[in-house]
């Protein structure tokens, strides 16, 4: 069968990912560590049998995962066409960073649904593990040299063999885990995603016929490249360039360049990164996987009518040398990826500005800010406490940016303070948006957020992995960079800064200290001068943007009663324009 009319087509597509959310929404519900169950840093799919490539992503989990997600079944792939030995039953699991993974926190397990005696497809779960070892607890290590430091790394092995489990192997998990209950409880949630993954694709093809969901699957890609190829079509031929900068690598204190040159010749994109840093000492290097997967992503950004799977990539060309921060091989660490696949995305969006301004945004706050804190309780028991935190998004061609919300690699959720209150020995004594962080533009950036926490345990340590503390999120079409991240720390002599601003290993806090993260807001779309004096007043009247900076930055002169004076606006205006 090759030809399917769009009524089947349609019911099958909203099947298929109806499947992923329910594997998906399995996780979330069951899984023991809060950066699963309620910041949902998972993801499930559905693979193609031959290549690996993705058919079907979840809509509630990280869409970086299902990009990368295609390299981890094709090593799963090539693993059983060199052993030999796939059966029906099987379940591999792997961390492995430059197999198609992220860093050694996210674990994944690939399991292929066989059909009369066939391998169909194969399915996918990730998860983001609370703590898998290494150096530093919760894994953010940004001093780590080498991927060792890390955490533990695990290639593909079996978990399961033909449905049976393999306990040495959690035994194994267990052992090299600070947080081994936690472990279980995650691992077990992605089992049992998968089982029911393959009772409702069992369901499904015996409803329809396994002839009908194939052709579905293929006419699904079929659209996607085309679409995609259609809108790429729509764009000016050319090139352009962007390029932004990483703060440091955690090693040497040097800025990191992410360049990009952007290239459109009929339906096809080419997106060179060759002029981008060589590989670094430090941990925010990525493998390839990642990187094409953050492509994926940002593309996806742009074309949000495209359906989401593997066609989208079809008519794109990613060049990424060997040796770049953006293409490594082990033992070189990755554990900080997050950082620079946002930053890949700011500069797809800085390139995209001049081609296509009614499909992007302003850069978001480009760091997830993530921040370990690690101790032990009155009676001996471990605790680790993992999170990361919110700041603004870009402005965009129809309003402003979103204020604190979730780094846009994701669809993640931030932990709420309650749950992390509950779950750790800490009080969040200050939550709250940040005034001025968000960058100025005819739509405003989203305003980035201060978070102060205090510590209830007698003592912990500290360890942070973030970005944005010296290279502002840019604006767009003229509109203004967002806040610079900030972070400080309480000691017995007062508040400090780390030396590197934004990452920092070996910080001790006793009962009653604080620390301080303030997150950049995002940048700002358009020229400031052109955004509705009106709007200036209601973002002052909110406390989003302080007088002071209402008039630096749009020119708008605000009353004592809290309104424009429109005719020394103008003048401003006028004045600062000539």
């Amino acid at each position: 069968m090759t030809d399917i009319d769009p009524v089947t087509l349609a019911v099958l597509k909203g099947r298929l990912e109806q499947i992923a959310d329910e594997m998906d929404a399995t996780l979330f519900r069951s899984a023991f560590n809060p950066i699963i169950a309620e910041a949902h840093d998972a993801s499930h799919g559905l693979y193609d049998a031959q290549t690996g490539d993705t058919l079907v992503q979840g809509k509630s989990g990280l869409p970086i995962f299902v990009g990368a997600m295609s390299f981890a079944v094709r090593a799963v792939i090539e693993k059983a066409a060199r052993d030999g030995d796939l059966e029906d039953g099987d379940v591999y699991i792997f961390n492995d960073p430059y197999e198609g993974g992220t860093h050694l926190s996210d674990f994944r397990l690939v399991r292929p649904f066989f059909r009369k005696g066939n391998i169909f497809c194969y399915l996918a779960s990730v998860g983001h593990w609370h703590d898998v070892g290494g150096n530093v607890p919760g894994n953010y290590n940004p001093v780590a040299t080498e991927c060792f430091q890390e955490g533990m790394l695990i290639p593909p092995v079996k978990l399961f063999r033909r449905g049976v489990l393999q306990q040495d192997v959690i035994d194994i998990l267990q052992a090299n885990s600070r947080l081994p209950g936690s472990l279980y409880g995650d691992l077990h949630g992605q089992i049992n995603a998968l089982d029911l993954g393959m009772r409702r694709m069992t369901a499904l093809l015996d409803e329809y016929g396994d002839e009908t969901v194939a052709a579905t699957l293929g006419e699904l890609r079929r659209r996607a490249a085309r679409m995609m190829a259609a809108n790429i079509a729509e764009l000016p031929d050319g090139t352009w360039s962007a390029e932004d900068y990483l703060d440091n690598d955690g090693i040497d204190d040097v800025p990191l360049r992410i360049a990009l040159d952007l290239t459109i010749e009929g339906n096809r994109m080419r997106l060179d990164f060759s002029r981008s840093s060589p590989a670094c000492a430090g941990p925010v290097n990525i493998a390839l996987s990642t990187a094409v997967a953050s492509v994926y992503v940002a593309l996806k950004h742009l074309f949000t009518e495209v359906p989401a799977n593997a066609g989208v990539l079809e008519p794109v060309e990613t060049i990424i040398p060997e040796g770049s921060l953006l293409n490594v091989r082990a033992p070189k660490p990755v554990g900080g990826y997050t950082e620079t696949i946002l930053r890949i995305i700011d500069v797809i969006f800085c390139a995209m500005a001049e081609v296509a301004p009614e499909r992007v945004n302003g850069c978001a706050y480009g760091t997830i800010n993530a921040l370990s804190l690690a101790g032990h309780r009155k009676g001996g028991g471990r605790w680790v406490m993992f999170s990361f935190f919110g700041g603004g998004h870009g402005g965009h061609p129809r309003g402003d940016g979103l204020n604190h919300g979730n780094a846009p690699i994701s669809t993640a959720t931030i932990p709420p303070a309650e749950i992390l209150e509950a779950a750790y020995p800490v009080m969040f004594t200050q939550w709250a948006l940040r005034p001025d962080s968000g960058g100025p533009g005819r739509h405003r950036g989203g305003l980035g957020a201060i978070y102060e926490i205090e510590l209830l345990e007698e003592q912990a340590d500290v360890f942070l992995f973030g970005e944005r503390g010296k290279f502002p999120p840019p604006g767009v079409l003229g509109g203004g960079a967002g806040a610079l991240n900030r972070f400080s720390y309480e000691q017995e002599d007062g508040a400090h800064i780390p030396p590197m601003v934004s990452k920092m290993v070996g910080i001790k806090i006793s009962r009653g200290q604080r620390l301080h993260l303030e997150t950049p807001g995002g940048g700002g779309y358009g020229p400031p001068s052109e955004r509705a004096p009106e709007a200036v007043v209601q973002d002052v009247a909110l406390g989003f943007v302080s007088r002071e900076r209402a008039l630096k930055d749009y020119g708008v002169v605000i009353d004592d009663d809290g309104k424009a004076d429109l005719e020394r606006t103008q003048e401003i205006r006028k004045a600062a324009s000539s």
